[in-house]
């Protein structure tokens, strides 16, 4: 009997395993000419935050340039003094003379009703607002700086993020909702009412603001916790009250590959189920490491989970017995640094390549059969094996690699297949590694 074997494309088994997005009010955050649009079926938008003093202009301004380059669609900043807050329409001067046109956020807490009102130029500066219910003031100075705030955006046309944290709640809502648990016949787990509370934070200050004349589509909602469990929890309730867009992000993440290994587990599961219209990757940057190695980490979940394509990815063998040394790890490595630092002229001149993939292999058994699958490849050889590295194009065997430089010569193959199947132009020599 002969059996019929179904072959299902890329897009029919994603649209599978994932559900489909949700959908949402589309939040269009403008600078200039450039629109950024969070939700609507719009792709997740990557955002990012400075950790510069914002009153520093030159420090403030070459951060955001770096977040900028890396991919970052929003640039949030603190404005937490009246010296930042004047600090903000310099920078927008110095962004634009740069041609660097990311909208900016600004991030406030406590005296942002004061800020922004004090501060009109840093109120147009901003695209964005970022205010937390949890302390814009207590009793009646709650709501009168939280539509002081909203007043402002208003006035100014801007898009607001009202954001909740676990951890900067809003205390009288939380004493309320503890109060009312207590008094039903089988109340809560305390942890259940207070991730009933932080959604409820949110929803509330969402009718309140649109009361207050904020239209829905200028309204995007966050709900942070610091427990992968908790931050899913939260969120499939939040999506559940509205079609507000939605910021998705694990806080206070932690360093390294814990903050890296949390976020992605959370975030992950949530954007499998069509949950998320922006993300940021909240991970403590290790010391003298680069800002904007949280961007990368988020470009890479959305890129490994086929919601975007930011960068080329390198596949790459963890190593075994077989392989015969740590070249193929070094190898690695050169291409993927190669692959960074050409990507912001590779986005100019050769639109589309941030989805190749590339394959570095180190050994005979694995190593053919993932370079042909790849864009472009490369097998090392592994222990015992002929000394040439095969290279793989659209799945073609064009090259065997030889000799102690193996990544200048597959970097160089790797430039040439960029240009001719993207249409990059310029001086070739310019680019090759040496």
């Amino acid at each position: 009997m002969t059996q019929t074997i179904a072959i299902v494309s890329d897009d029919a088994r994603r649209a599978s395993a994932w559900q489909p997005r949700r959908i949402t009010h589309a939040v269009r955050v403008t600078q200039g000419s450039r629109t950024c649009v969070i939700g609507g079926g719009a792709p997740v938008v990557v955002q990012s935050m400075t950790n510069t003093a914002t009153e520093d202009v030159e420090a403030t301004v070459a951060q955001v340039c770096a977040l900028e380059a890396a991919g970052s669609g929003l640039v949030r900043l603190t404005v937490n003094t009246p010296e930042a807050a004047r600090a903000v329409a310099r920078i927008r001067d110095r962004l634009d003379g740069l041609g660097v046109d990311v909208p900016l956020v600004g991030d406030f807490h406590y005296n942002g009703h004061k800020l922004l009102t004090d501060y009109p130029e840093c109120a147009q500066a901003l695209a964005k607002y970022r205010i937390n219910p949890g302390n814009v003031g207590k009793g009646d100075k709650h709501d009168d700086n939280f539509a002081a705030m909203i007043g402002m955006a208003v006035k100014y046309g801007k898009a607001v993020r009202i954001g909740v944290n676990g951890g900067s709640l809003d205390k009288e809502l939380l004493s309320r909702m503890m109060d009312d648990n207590r008094a039903l016949q089988k109340p809560l787990a305390v942890n259940e009412v207070l991730l009933n509370a932080i959604v409820e934070s949110a929803v509330q200050s969402a009718e309140q603001a649109e009361k207050l004349g904020l239209a829905a589509d200028k309204i995007v909602l966050s709900a942070k916790v610091s427990d992968v469990s908790d931050l899913v929890t939260v969120y499939r309730h939040l999506a559940s009250r509205g079609a507000w867009a939605l910021h998705l992000g694990l806080t206070e993440a932690g360093i390294g590959s814990k903050g890296i290994v949390a976020s992605s587990a959370a975030l992950a599961v949530l954007l499998s189920e069509g949950i998320g219209d922006t993300i940021r990757i909240s991970i403590t940057p290790e010391p003298g490491k680069d800002r904007s190695a949280e961007v990368l980490v988020a470009q890479q979940l959305l890129q490994s989970m086929g919601l975007g394509a930011y960068a080329p990815l390198v596949t790459s063998c963890p190593g075994c017995g077989r392989t015969a040394s740590d070249a193929f790890q070094k190898l690695a490595a050169d291409v993927s640094e190669y692959l960074t630092s050409r990507m912001s002229e590779w986005r100019r001149i050769a639109p589309g390549c941030e989805a190749m993939r590339v394959a570095v292999m180190g050994c005979v058994v694995n190593g053919p059969g993932e370079s042909q699958n790849a864009d472009i490849g490369i097998s090392l050889p592994g222990r015992g094996e002929s000394p040439v590295a095969p290279v793989y194009v659209d799945g073609v065997r064009r090259a065997a690699l030889k000799g102690d430089n193996l990544a200048a010569q597959f970097n160089a193959m790797i430039e040439d297949y960029v240009r001719k199947r993207w249409g990059a132009k310029g001086n070739r020599s310019q680019h090759e590694a040496p």
